[in-house]
């Protein structure tokens, strides 16, 4: 979903992609790339996927978890827009640290490059413009992921809550926090998806101008991009990618936080147990 995402917010994905009305959907789009690329061009970039998904899992998890907790039980905060603070303030350091490994990421789904020319591709990067341009998306990715977190924890919490009171539940369950992590990841998804879309796109012209060997000291602002976006296509042009975006992004938020939710209630009964047989 991830592939099919990148590719349809970009026409550079391969040299048969060529129209901007190439894919007619998402199915057409799976098809179309799959014929055309392979069936494991669907999985280009997962190495670097999963390089970045895990570190940035734990950074985003593990600060969300102590900063709900400092801002209820240290500083004495209490209300819903706690989950909004923390949630927030997680997002921004774990996109800090990972942008430069999304970035490969993007890069190897829309050139379709191996490692080799991959790293000879980073280092041109850095010669012309810096070390900087390996975070090139940055300000983007803020403006999408740190929204998205906050919207979604904050709505995380509030179903889960509302979920536990209707079931008359003790304690989360995995189908309680699955659902609840379903419904909220979509409402953010959809919220944020035109800063994707100007994520995405300001990564990939990186791309475009290194193959022309074109020096972008000056890219387009986020806002820039925007209103061009909106002044060629529309509102559409905001939201291409929609359905893969939800596809993908509401089922990964729900399987991220059910099993997080599940282990941490593993580990702290464990822990529990431990403790007394330890007395």
């Amino acid at each position: 979903m991830d592939h099919v995402y990148v590719c349809q917010n970009m026409s550079s994905c391969s040299s048969w992609y060529k129209t901007p009305t190439h894919f007619s959907g998402t199915v057409d789009a799976f098809v179309k790339i799959t014929r055309n690329e392979g069936l494991r061009s669907l999985w280009s970039g997962l190495p670097p996927t999963l390089v970045m998904a895990v570190p940035a899992t734990v950074i985003y998890f593990t600060c969300y978890d102590q900063l709900r907790d400092f801002l209820r039980y240290s500083m004495g905060y209490q209300g819903d827009h706690i989950p909004l603070i923390a949630g927030g303030l997680a997002r921004l350091g774990a996109v800090s640290v990972i942008s430069p490994l999304e970035l490969v990421r993007t890069k190897m789904q829309s050139r379709k490059l191996p490692y080799s020319e991959l790293m000879v591709c980073i280092r041109s990067a850095v010669a012309q413009d810096g070390w900087l341009s390996l975070w090139r998306g940055w300000g983007p990715t803020v403006l999408r992921d740190v929204p998205f977190s906050a919207l979604y924890w904050f709505n995380y919490e509030l179903v889960k809550a509302q979920l536990c009171e209707r079931y008359r539940a003790p304690q989360t369950s995995f189908t309680i926090s699955f659902t609840a992590g379903a419904v909220s990841g979509a409402i953010a998804a959809i919220l944020t998806l035109p800063f994707d879309v100007v994520k995405t796109r300001k990564q990939i012209q990186l791309g475009e101008m290194e193959a022309l060997g074109v020096s972008a000291k000056n890219p387009s602002s986020t806002w820039n991009m925007m209103r061009n976006i909106w002044i060629d296509m529309g509102y559409r042009g905001l939201f291409a990618g929609f359905l893969p975006r939800v596809i993908k992004v509401a089922p990964a938020c729900a399987v991220m936080i059910s099993t997080y939710e599940f282990g941490k209630t593993f580990f702290q009964e464990r822990n529990l147990n431990q403790a007394r047989c330890g007395l």
